[in-house]
């Protein structure tokens, strides 16, 4: 098994990514020098595409096929490079994750530094960001020195939702390769190979997650978090009064935090206990001194930080199914013959459909689209959610 037999729905990024890598090898092969590199390798790459997409999951497969030892295939999967970067222990390949709103200057810095040195294993130090939208100015004029001259044997892989994330500089020297929303037969044929789920759980799972593979997966798999959706939406398209609305705004929030609550705590004791114990205070109850305190102060910041992020991704997700409900809502009002997203709550879509305009239908989507800029422009969550539900009641 390849590594790009992980990547589902893009066969023309991988057609892409493989030639690039085939080159890469070719060149090496050559004993091209680093001029010679420098010049015909692309050292920066910016890998778009709607959530849900693969882009990290590419872009990992693009680095495993960079440093792959296999003279006919780059990418096979099998040998003890590409094995190495799949499970992340690669030294040449670091990869870059956040669960906070922004990435710091400081971490961009070390990264910059790192892109300098030489590779360990002579072929291609690989850096892939993944959130590179979730840089501030600073730090993307910092990392664009870093693209602007990068070392011959050094690649940057910058993954986003889309081209408008990052800087138009920082755009104008990468190679851009755009991904693709998966279909629901794809995913489908995903959960039921790789997940061994039901054909018909696994397509409904597909078609409501709106081909998000991580999503289709969770929904599969839980079947609380399938009902949990689904009173979810019958509760917003059967609101009706000020008080309604703004209560179920409400709970919408609050059990958004809960979520968020629940996805850190654990996590938080650990890198809390981990920290205690780098610094040999490890026993409980035992308090640090002033000069350490600091710290666990800026930890317990960053795990601030991860919790508003948390929640800010969970309220998005309901956002998300409401715009696909009411996408069902408005195919049907046009007549279009299209599949619905929502496939267990048909009857409730047709009932909603001939009971209001296409003309509201879409004013209800504009506001669920407003909620979700609202939200990324640090809005509160409550009245946003409230202001979005408003404008949502029947």
């Amino acid at each position: 098994m390849s590594v790009w037999d992980q990547i589902v729905g893009q066969k023309a990024a991988v057609a892409v990514f493989e030639a690039a890598a085939r080159a890469a090898r070719n060149l090496r092969e050559a004993g091209s020098d680093d001029a010679a590199l420098a010049r015909q390798m692309a050292h920066a790459w910016l890998i778009t595409g709607p959530a849900g997409a693969g882009r990290s999951v590419a872009a990992l497969a693009f680095a495993a096929a960079l440093q792959c030892e296999d003279p006919q295939t780059p990418g096979c999967g099998q040998c003890p490079e590409c094995k190495r970067v799949l499970k992340g222990t690669h030294p040449d390949v670091k990869v870059v994750t956040t669960e906070r709103l922004i990435i710091k200057i400081e971490e961009i810095a070390s990264l910059v530094t790192l892109a300098q040195q030489a590779p360990a294993g002579g072929k291609w130090r690989v850096i892939l960001m993944e959130d590179a939208d979730r840089m501030v100015e600073r730090s993307s004029n910092l990392l664009l020195k870093a693209i602007e001259e990068p070392p011959p044997r050094t690649v940057w892989l910058l993954c986003t939702t889309q081209p408008g994330d990052v800087l138009p500089t920082i755009r104008s020297r990468c190679r851009h390769l755009s991904l693709v929303t998966p279909s629901v037969e794809e995913v489908t044929q995903l959960l039921v190979e790789r997940e061994g789920i039901a054909p018909e759980t696994a397509r409904r799972a597909a078609a409501m997650s709106q081909s998000h593979i991580g999503v289709a997966k969770s929904l599969a798999r839980d079947p609380a978090e399938l009902e949990r959706r689904r009173k979810i939406l019958l509760s917003a398209t059967t609101t009706s009064s000020v008080g309604e609305a703004a209560l179920l705004a409400q709970k919408l929030v609050e059990a958004a935090k809960a979520d968020a609550s629940k996805r850190a705590e654990e996590k938080d004791q650990q890198e809390l206990a981990q920290l205690r114990r780098s610094l040999g205070y490890d026993q409980e109850g035992t308090r640090l001194p002033p000069a350490l305190k600091a710290q666990e102060t800026a930890l317990k910041a960053d795990q601030k930080r991860r919790a508003t992020r948390y929640l800010r991704d969970s309220l998005d997700r309901v956002l998300l199914n409401l715009l696909g409900f009411y996408r069902d809502v408005y195919l049907l009002q046009c007549g279009a013959q299209v599949p619905v997203i929502n496939l267990d709550l048909e009857e409730t879509l047709v009932k909603l459909a001939q009971g209001s305009s296409a003309a509201r239908t879409l004013t209800r989507i504009d506001a669920i689209r407003k909620a979700r800029q609202r939200l990324e422009a640090n809005v509160t969550p409550l009245l946003t959610m409230e202001a979005m539900m408003m404008d949502l009641r029947q």
